[in-house]
């Protein structure tokens, strides 16, 4: 707010063009004469301003009409932002639980069910989900006739609303393109839906039970990458784990389908060897990049053409090439690595890796966060879906130095 006080001068047309002005005049008067009402005139911004004699005339400049103005925009694109991460997500999911190792091998396969409803309205609406985990049969109970029905084990997760997306969850949410990041302080969800699918009845609640590999209780980072199918009401939620010193300690898939006559479980395919798990990536990728910041606002910071090359050269290496061509300054930024291949797991001589997956996937990822945290560097988590072998989808995840999200990136890119 800016004051600007003249006494018979003339204002220049550029500053009575640039607001909307306000006047207030006092007349100067005996002290005995009483008080007369002050005057609020509108100015027109196009005549020139001159102050009356024997008045001083104070002109306010509001710019602080455009900032309310901004802050209820940003208010209201926050509420349409939150209803919809809640209605994509609401509905009955029949899904598949799958943990990988840092290499890629699989290690558990959990059916589970999730439930997702809403209340509320506005900027008060909620996303309450629980999810139901099959539990494991007692490996010292005697088999009978009839197999028993299963038992589902429900996990209540916490409530999703205006404050947990913004300031705990850091959300990345790209609404057209029906994808979401999400950050978790713990892995207690993941804990759960091992102990019950994997031990169930014969979990003693050991901190590391014996043949079970159980996420950290104190994880350095826990991160939820999720992209929806084009093809079907399908979703792929893909989680990096990292450990308490920074380094990979599992990856974590839930494959779903949504509907409630839905009773099959999909499943990723995991009989691909490690050379077919390769070949899907490999050739030249083009597509487009949208880039936002993290927060229930999240507002597009970058948009940007994309061309991606994987390829494999003479000596065995691989060679990736990513460019990036910004919309607004038309800069391209090119990226070089080289890599080598060891079963499922591709080691980038900058100190990136990238984890085959069956099912069309892979999980990137630096190789030790905790060096980049000391070389006060920014790093990123990365989750690739093919659903045909010539679409894709990527989703990256930016933090900073501290560890903090600070955005995410949505690729989506044709094989040419």
């Amino acid at each position: 707010l800016s004051l600007t006080v003249s006494h018979g001068t003339a204002f220049p047309p550029s500053m009575a063009a640039t607001a909307a002005l306000f006047t207030c005049s006092l007349r100067f008067s005996s002290l005995t004469e009483p008080l007369r009402p002050t005057r609020f005139k509108l100015f027109n911004p196009n005549p020139i301003l001159r102050s009356a004699y024997g008045t001083r005339s104070v002109v306010i400049r509001s710019l602080a009409v455009r900032e309310d103005d901004k802050r209820t925009n940003d208010e209201s694109m926050s509420i349409d932002n939150l209803r919809g991460f809640v209605d994509l997500n609401v509905g009955k999911w029949t899904g598949s639980f799958h943990q990988f190792d840092g290499n890629g091998n699989l290690l558990h396969k959990i059916d589970t069910r999730l439930s997702a409803s809403s209340y509320g309205e506005d900027e008060l609406i909620s996303l309450n989900q629980s999810l139901y985990i099959k539990q494991a049969t007692s490996a010292t109970s005697v088999a009978e006739e009839e197999e028993e029905e299963p038992e589902w084990v429900e996990y209540k997760i916490k409530e999703t609303n205006m404050f947990t997306v913004d300031k705990y969850q850091q959300i990345g949410f790209f609404p057209k393109e029906r994808a979401f990041s999400l950050r978790y302080q713990t892995a207690g969800m993941l804990d759960t839906t091992l102990r019950q699918g994997v031990l169930g009845e014969d979990d003693t609640g050991e901190e590391s039970p014996r043949f079970l590999k159980l996420p950290s209780r104190r994880p350095s980072l826990v991160c939820e990458n999720c992209l929806y199918s084009k093809k079907m009401d399908r979703r792929a939620r893909a989680f990096h784990i990292m450990d308490p010193k920074g380094v990979v300690e599992m990856f974590i898939v839930f494959l779903e389908e949504r509907g409630v006559e839905n009773l099959t479980h999909p499943v990723l395919e995991t009989c691909q060897d490690d050379a077919e798990r390769l070949t899907p990536f490999l050739g030249t990728w083009k597509g487009r990049s949208v880039t936002k910041r993290s927060g229930v606002y999240g507002a597009t910071l970058s948009e940007a053409d994309t061309v991606a090359v994987l390829q494999m050269d003479y000596k065995g290496q691989i060679v990736q090439d990513i460019s990036s061509t910004s919309d607004v300054k038309n800069v391209t930024t090119n990226v070089h690595w080289v890599g080598k291949m060891s079963n499922n797991l591709v080691t980038f001589e900058e100190g990136y890796q990238m984890t085959l997956l069956p099912g069309g996937m892979y999980m990137g990822c630096p190789c030790d966060v905790s060096k980049s945290v000391a070389e006060l560097k920014s790093f990123h988590l990365e989750f690739c879906w093919l659903e045909s072998p010539v679409s894709r989808q990527r989703l990256v995840r930016t933090y900073d130095h501290e560890g903090m999200a600070v955005s995410s990136t949505y690729f989506s890119e044709m094989k040419v």
